[in-house]
C-alpha cells in the first residue's frame, strides 16, 4: 500500500471571508473542527495543517495540531501542499497518495477519504481524483460559490466551474449533477507535476486549481460521494448554517 498523507491548507487572506480559518464555529475554530474530523480517520500516514500565518500557527500548537510553515507567495491551495511535503520531512515516494483536504469542510466524514482514494487504488492509471456531492438544489445549482464538475463517461474530469453547468432549461435532480467538496486526491509525482505548471487561464477564470491539469491536457476522476447535507464555508452566512446542523452530527460529538 502506498503512503497515505493529508494535508489541510489554510491562510487568513480569504477574499471572500478574511480570517476564515479561525472563525469560531460552536466555540471551535473551524479549522479545528477539520484537523479533528480527519483525525477521526485511522489510515493516514501523516496528517498536518500547512499555513503561512503565524496567527494559525499559534492556534494550532496551543492544541496540539501539527502544523508546517510555508511561504506566503501562493494563490492556489495545491500549491501550497506541494511545498508542505517538501517541508515536511518525511520520506515521500512517487506513488504515495497526497491528499489536499480544503480548510472550510467542517462538515465533512471519515469515510470521505476511502472514496477519495479508491479510484486511485483500483486503477493505475488514475493519478488524481477530486471528492464530489450531488447538487440537488437549484441554489445551489446557480450558487457561483459552487464549483460543479463535468465529466466523461469514464468519470475522468472535463472542466469544473462555477457557472451553473451542463446547461439546462430546467433544474432537475436526474441531470446527475455533482460539486467539488473539497478534498483532492494525487499520486506524488502528479502533484509535483501540477506545480511544475504555470497558472492557466481557466483556472485563473473559475479560480479553481484543478482546471490547470484541464488545460494542459491532464485530469482527474470523480470519486462521487452519497448525496448529504454538508455545508462548506465560502462566505460568513455560511458558518451559521453549520452551526446549526453540525450539533446533531455524530462525528461533532466524537471530538466536540
Amino acid at each position: 500500500m502506498p503512503k497515505l498523507i493529508g494535508v489541510i491548507p489554510a491562510r487568513m487572506g480569504s477574499s471572500r471571508f478574511p480570517g476564515k480559518p479561525l472563525f469560531p464555529i460552536c466555540g471551535m475554530p473551524m479549522v479545528e473542527h477539520v484537523y479533528r474530523r480527519a483525525a477521526l480517520y485511522k489510515k493516514w500516514d501523516y496528517l498536518v495543517l500547512s499555513t503561512c500565518d503565524e496567527a494559525i500557527r499559534q492556534y494550532a500548537e496551543s492544541v496540539n495540531i501539527p502544523v508546517v510553515m510555508t511561504g506566503s507567495h501562493h494563490t492556489r491551495a495545491l500549491d501550497r501542499v506541494a511545498e508542505t511535503m517538501e517541508l515536511c520531512g518525511l520520506e515521500i515516494a512517487d506513488e504515495d497518495i497526497v491528499l489536499n483536504v480544503q480548510g472550510d469542510e467542517p462538515m465533512m466524514r471519515p469515510d470521505m477519504f476511502d472514496t477519495t482514494i479508491q479510484p486511485m487504488l483500483e486503477d493505475s492509471n488514475c493519478l488524481g481524483t477530486i471528492l464530489a456531492l450531488p447538487i440537488i438544489d437549484e441554489a445551489q445549482f446557480h450558487d457561483p460559490n459552487t464549483l460543479k464538475i463535468v465529466h466523461n463517461l469514464k468519470g475522468d474530469i472535463l472542466y469544473t466551474s462555477r457557472s451553473p453547468v451542463p446547461y439546462c432549461k430546467k433544474f432537475n435532480k436526474e441531470l446527475g449533477v455533482h460539486r467539488i467538496y473539497g478534498i483532492f486526491g494525487f499520486r506524488w509525482h502528479y502533484l509535483k507535476k501540477f506545480t511544475s505548471l504555470s497558472e492557466s487561464p481557466l483556472e485563473i477564470n473559475e479560480a479553481c486549481d484543478s482546471n490547470r491539469l484541464y488545460d494542459y491536457g491532464f485530469t482527474q476522476r470523480i470519486a462521487k460521494y452519497p448525496y448529504i447535507d454538508s455545508f462548506s464555508v465560502d462566505v460568513p452566512e455560511d458558518a451559521a448554517k453549520v452551526e446549526e446542523h453540525i450539533v446533531r452530527d455524530p462525528y461533532y460529538l466524537e471530538y466536540a
